[in-house]
């Protein structure tokens, strides 16, 4: 992709994020769950084997991984906050121009100065009816966190029962905001808030903020409803209250800011059909990105009726019919009369047919290298003209040409890259103790955004997919996958963890023996289950990434095997 079409398609992430904050948070590091770590023999009862030998050199590993997982996790944390909070202020800033929000802007800060008996006293007033904003959104976040658990909150993200109600939740906000019905709250509810509004001082005010977050409802509620998805399915304990708070920030800030500086409200632009333009778009873009979700369940349970091209064709659809919509050739029976074409909407209009050409190769196998965390894996599409040259027209790469045998699962996943892993831990390992390799395990999922970024953007490097190809064996387990295993292979750990489907015993190896339950997970090994160098994370820097890998070459060749 050329840098020009990189910064298009950042630019078009931006309108986005201002529907559900999705894009914000698409590359940030996935949950890290980390504690003491120590690696032992798995017992027969798993179904899985790994030895790590009890050397001083594999001890001083063991706790240099746990201090590097510890920092990571950190560190991921405060990006997941961090690109939860950006979401949720780039949403509050779009709510703002909503059609229930935007013309009651003048009137509650008229009424704050005009109400006030100096302009200190209308300001604050206004920060009172601010911080009252705030201080509802937030209690809606930490009520979602109190409800889901912190537990549920890091399962969402690759629950299949969720993400098809996540789907159908952003499917009924699009339609909500295309204009097929509105969203609302029982007017009771707003005419019992508007009575104790009535009662004056700090109480009043706060009833006041209390009934704008009701009567706007039918404006905020998908953006505030997508954002506490997205939110609760990074995982992140606090993900929803800080979305909120970003969310309710962004809404506060323009009645504190009129209400210091009233002389600005004579450069808002004028209430019109514009403002229902806004809701439309958001519209389309609640649409695009409920099939992200959908597609999550079709790959966790096999169904095989999402493949990449499908999702391509419906996002060109969608992401062409809103460009048609922009220049006005496209109208709803709620749209007003559209005279003219401004030229924001006509650059807008720009960046989004653009953004839609864009995407077209990707119906032959282009990589789409900026969309590959958000597109069903390369290794679904059916016409793919880009896969074959990254391993000389298909050709198997050598650690696979010298087993042509089905791999265990193999019919299950999809092989990424052009590559042939392995995807059962004790297959695998057989592998590579037999053709002496050292062994790359990748705990993957069918619902992480990261792993298929790397697999797009950083497995395709030159350099990097000749190390995987040639010089590793390579392993992908699925953590989140819900196929049920054998009867033989179903059984209860002594913590009482019931492993019935491939996604448990994986998920339970990941966790259980290296402390960990992030994805992309790699774990580099020697061909009898000693850890070479600490595991890693996502990396999306092919240089640094090379590093990792090579460092694990490295020191299985001074095992001298």
């Amino acid at each position: 992709m050329t840098l020009q079409f990189t910064h298009l398609y950042r630019l078009l992430l931006v309108t986005l994020m201002l529907s559900t904050g999705l894009a914000v948070n698409a590359y940030s590091q996935d949950t890290v769950s980390t504690a003491n770590l120590e690696f032992s023999p798995i017992t027969a009862d798993t179904g899985n084997a790994i030895i790590i030998k009890n050397s001083d050199t594999v001890k001083e590993k063991a706790v240099a991984q746990k201090n590097n997982h510890t920092t990571a996790a950190k560190t991921d944390v405060k990006k997941s906050l961090w690109a939860i909070f950006i979401a949720g202020l780039i949403g509050g800033f779009a709510a703002v121009l909503m059609p229930c929000i935007f013309p009651m802007l003048p009137m509650t800060v008229s009424y704050f100065i005009k109400s006030g008996e100096n302009k200190g006293s209308g300001v604050s007033r206004a920060l009172i009816y601010g911080i009252s904003i705030i201080v509802i959104y937030v209690v809606l976040g930490l009520i979602v966190t109190v409800i889901f658990g912190p537990a549920a909150l890091n399962s969402l993200s690759t629950n299949g029962v969720f993400n098809f109600l996540f789907f159908l939740m952003l499917v009924l906000f699009a339609a909500s905001f295309l204009g097929a019905f509105e969203i609302t709250l029982p007017s009771s509810w707003g005419n019992k808030m508007d009575q104790q509004s009535d009662k004056g001082g700090m109480a009043g005010i706060f009833f006041m903020a209390a009934t704008l977050a009701l009567v706007s409802f039918s404006c905020t509620g998908p953006i505030v409803g997508s954002l506490l998805v997205q939110a609760a399915t990074t995982g992140a304990l606090l993900g929803p209250a800080v979305g909120m708070f970003g969310f309710s920030l962004a809404l506060a800030i323009p009645f504190v800011l009129f209400a210091m500086f009233p002389g600005m409200m004579q450069s808002l632009p004028k209430s019109g059909g514009w403002l229902n333009s806004v809701k439309v778009v958001l519209g389309f873009l609640e649409l695009a990105l409920a099939f992200k979700f959908l597609s999550n369940v079709d790959l966790a349970y096999h169904w095989k009726l999402f493949d990449r091209e499908v999702f391509l064709v419906l996002w060109i659809v969608i992401f062409a019919l809103m460009g048609f919509y922009l220049l006005g050739k496209l109208t709803f029976s709620h749209d007003s009369k559209l005279p003219y074409i401004s030229v924001p909407r006509l650059f807008l209009a720009i960046v989004v047919l653009s953004f839609t050409i864009y995407m077209v190769p990707g119906l032959w196998g282009a990589p789409l290298k900026s969309l590959s965390g958000l597109l069903p894996p390369q290794s679904t599409q059916d016409f793919d003209l880009y896969t074959a040259t990254l391993n000389g027209g298909g050709r198997l790469s050598t650690s696979s040409a010298n087993e042509q045998a089905p791999h265990k699962y193999a019919e299950l996943f999809d092989k990424p890259a052009g590559l042939n892993p392995y995807f059962d831990y004790d297959e695998g390992m057989a592998y590579a103790a037999k053709v002496h390799k050292p062994v790359m395990i990748d705990f993957t999922g069918h619902a992480c955004v990261n792993c298929r970024k790397m697999e797009a953007s950083v497995w395709t490097d030159k350099e990097v997919y000749q190390r995987i190809s040639q010089q590793y064996v390579l392993i992908q387990l699925y953590v989140d996958d819900k196929t049920d295993l054998a009867q033989t292979e179903q059984i209860t750990t002594p913590q009482g963890k019931q492993i019935k489907t491939i996604g448990n015993k994986w998920s339970n190896l990941e966790a259980s023996k290296f402390q960990a339950n992030s994805q992309p997970f790699y774990v580099l090994l020697d061909n009898s289950g000693n850890l070479l160098v600490p595991a890693g994370g996502a990396d999306y820097d092919p240089v640094s990434y090379l590093k990792f890998l090579d460092s694990g070459l490295q020191a299985y060749q001074k095992l001298g095997r």
